[in-house]
């Protein structure tokens, strides 16, 4: 366990230095060319999402990076401002590409790679503060071609952080062996199923997210994705949408102490950088701690941005209730996955 946890230290001191390098190019960016503070937080998040991935993509998954996320970054970026304009239809196209990106994984291994690829900056699209920040602080946010830019900035980070890691670090980056592709019994394929699930989580998050929570329905949204994503059955998806909703719970106290304190302006970024650092070194023994260390980050990035995020954090915990009942439902009772039995895996 002691070794397995300077590993992880050592993974999340890699993704951090990533995460600082990208914060400070973007910040400068900001002030050079007048941005919104939401492309900052947009490089952070890609930054995050990527390095998860590319540590252990091969070269082709490496390669692939920079070619498709600045178009699918610019594409998500037209796809907010959609969402701002005209949710309903916002919400139908962000339903289809995030469900195109698993459905296509029946394509074999490079289809899987673009597929995750195409689902980061549709998932920094929930995390990026846009309709549920303040109206003074909304402003102009990131327009499509500075989401390309900062796609390719946040990719830079990673590759730079991740090479020289891999030449002089202590640990070489292990190569993703992935699973034996098995012909499978069921139909439709898996990817199918869970493409439908996703589909059916997600439209119904944005529907309830909208009538019951108003401009906050990336809570519930974004649970949705998080619980159904990775779909291994339905008792991995019901364990996933527990420590989603435990590990928020443990956030909300840890971020109520937090405003307790009074911490406020710089000093909250601090904090939120050291809460994202400790919730990556802990997310590999259980996702409960990253949920916690999210719901803790979010928390002082609204409140960095005038939001009373102490005051609305009953509101977080019931959306994402919602979101991972959501999820489990579809995973439950919409053409669920069967993990192989016993006998089947052992023959």
């Amino acid at each position: 366990m002691t070794e397995k946890l300077i590993r992880n230290a050592y993974e999340a001191a890699l993704t951090m230095t990533a995460v600082l390098l990208s914060w400070a190019i973007a910040l400068w960016l900001e002030g050079v060319a007048g941005l919104h503070t939401d492309s900052v937080v947009l490089a952070v998040v890609l930054t995050v999402t990527l390095a998860r991935t590319q540590r252990t993509a091969d070269t082709r998954g490496r390669l692939s990076a920079p070619a498709l996320l600045p178009a699918v970054s610019a594409v998500c970026a037209l796809v907010g401002r959609l969402i701002a304009t005209h949710y309903w239809l916002g919400a139908a196209v962000f339903t289809a590409g995030i469900s195109l990106a698993i459905w296509i994984r029946r394509y074999g291994p490079a289809a899987t790679g673009a597929g995750t690829l195409m689902t980061r900056p549709l998932v920094a699209l929930l995390v990026v503060p846009g309709p549920a920040l303040p109206p003074k602080a909304q402003g102009e946010l990131v327009s499509w071609a500075w989401s390309a830019l900062i796609g390719v900035l946040a990719w830079a980070s990673v590759w730079l952080v991740r090479t020289v890691a891999d030449r002089y670090g202590p640990w070489a980056a292990e190569a993703d062996p992935g699973t034996p592709r098995r012909p499978s019994r069921l139909h439709p394929r898996p990817s199918t199923r869970m493409a439908v699930q996703m589909a059916a989580a997600v439209a119904a998050s944005f529907t309830l997210g909208r009538l019951l929570y108003g401009d906050h329905w990336p809570w519930l949204v974004l649970t949705a994705y998080v619980v159904a994503s990775g779909n291994r059955g339905r008792t991995d998806v019901l364990r996933k949408g527990v420590e989603r909703f435990l590990g928020a719970c443990a956030g909300t106290l840890l971020a109520t102490g937090v405003a307790a304190v009074g911490i406020t302006g710089h000093a909250a970024v601090a904090v939120l950088l050291a809460v994202l650092a400790v919730a990556l070194w802990l997310r590999p023994l259980t996702y409960a701690y990253w949920a916690a260390g999210m719901t803790t980050a979010l928390s002082l990035l609204l409140g960095y941005f005038g939001q009373d995020a102490q005051s609305l954090l009953p509101t977080r915990l019931a959306a994402i209730a919602v979101g991972a009942i959501l999820s489990v439902g579809a995973s439950w009772f919409l053409l669920p996955v069967q993990r192989p039995s016993w006998r089947r895996r052992t023959a």
